[in-house]
């Protein structure tokens, strides 16, 4: 399908693709590891906003200022600005997250070198109105530090106007992972993966259109499919960087039909309000969506929200995909599959590190597990 070819080809190099944006346009581009990270007042700068993944290479640079029981992402990130894998990068984002997150933010700004460092310091429990009212103000500084930073006065008609940019984008990628989830076979977990990488990645006007282009022609091309007999799984996690995954379930029978990811489901539900103020419907729909371990918004927040999305997209199982040494997500763990348990879903735990564990030994869980479904 061609209409498919523009995501892989920038999700399988992103920095390739950045390098050639900035060369055409000649804008910033600033970098960000959280999808709490604003991108929306970032893109209404006119700079473009740029997820940092991290490397599948060797990590030799940053072992002299991390421990090895960091995360990957962390490491691997860090890895990239010190071997000038980043350079395209403008500055750097830095949501109040996790703690290796909060302590990266210090190291990176001492040693990367990027002219430009922002540090945003969310509210962590988020169901109160002094947390809606403090992570308007957080946003509104956020603001002025980037009119200081890029030189550039934020007009509340480009405000409007990325806003309805955004809804559009995440309108866009909810349907398409909408008819995945009806037909499974519409689009691989490989394809529906590029697609969400590139939307983090890709100048957000050509996206948009990109993604138009894409669910027309999956609207039309269901018609030719048939209902998929293959085990539907749900993914859970927090980013998934391993496309092999989704081919591996594929090839013994099952298929990935919706997920809980910053990645994926967390970072595009969630409509951002047009007819309020822009810089408190965006801080809004931050504070409404979905959380991550690393914030508060009820003592079963997440667990309930697994659960309705494993009935709702009639999930014969949960696959619970986290990276080593990602402590708040691990420390979730015992709660959420105690929540599926109850409800007798089928789940496992994958903890996964830069590269995949050895092919044989994933193959035959994964196998096992869809042959127990």
């Amino acid at each position: 399908m061609k209409e498919l070819n523009i995501f892989h080809d920038t999700a399988r190099d992103p920095y390739a693709y950045v390098e050639k944006w900035k060369k055409t346009l000649n804008k910033k581009v600033i970098g960000y590891f959280c999808s709490y990270a604003p991108e929306e007042l970032i893109h209404a700068a006119d700079a473009l906003p740029f997820r940092i993944f991290g490397t599948h290479g060797d990590i030799k640079l940053a072992e002299a200022h991390l421990q090895a029981y960091s995360c990957l992402m962390v490491r691997s990130g860090l890895e990239d600005a010190l071997s000038q894998r980043l350079h395209f990068l403008d500055g750097t984002v830095f949501p109040h997250t996790c703690d290796s997150i909060q302590r990266l933010s210090d190291i990176w700004r001492l040693n990367a070198g990027f002219p430009l460092h922002y540090d945003i310091i969310l509210p962590v429990k988020l169901n109160s109105i002094a947390a809606k009212e403090y992570m308007v103000d957080v946003f509104i500084k956020f603001k002025e530090e980037l009119e200081n930073g890029l030189g550039k006065e934020f007009l509340q008609e480009e405000l409007k106007k990325t806003v309805r940019l955004y809804n559009r984008i995440r309108k866009h990628i909810a349907n398409i992972y909408e008819l995945k989830s009806q037909f499974p076979e519409l689009i691989s977990g490989g394809d529906m993966h590029d697609v969400l990488k590139t939307a983090m990645v890709m100048d957000r006007n050509d996206l948009c259109g990109h993604l138009d282009a894409l669910s027309k022609k999956l609207d039309v091309k269901k018609r030719e499919v048939k209902l998929s007999e293959q085990k539907r799984i749900i993914v859970s996690g927090g980013i998934c960087n391993h496309p092999d995954i989704y081919s591996i379930l594929e090839e013994f029978g099952a298929v990935v039909v919706w997920d809980d990811l910053c990645s994926g489901g967390r970072f595009f539900t969630g409509d951002i309000d047009e007819n309020q103020d822009p810089v408190e419907a965006i801080a809004q729909r931050y504070i409404k969506r979905v959380v991550c371990p690393s914030k508060h918004s009820g003592l079963y927040s997440r667990g309930d929200n697994l659960v309705k999305l494993a009935k709702r997209h009639n999930a014969d199982g949960v696959v619970f995909l986290i990276l080593k040494f990602c402590d708040p997500h691990s420390f979730d763990y015992p709660y959420m599959r105690t929540c599926l348990d109850n409800e007798g879903i089928p789940n496992m735990l994958l903890e996964v590190e830069a590269q995949l564990s050895s092919s044989g030994q994933l193959r035959t869980r994964l196998e096992t597990f869809v042959s127990m479904l």
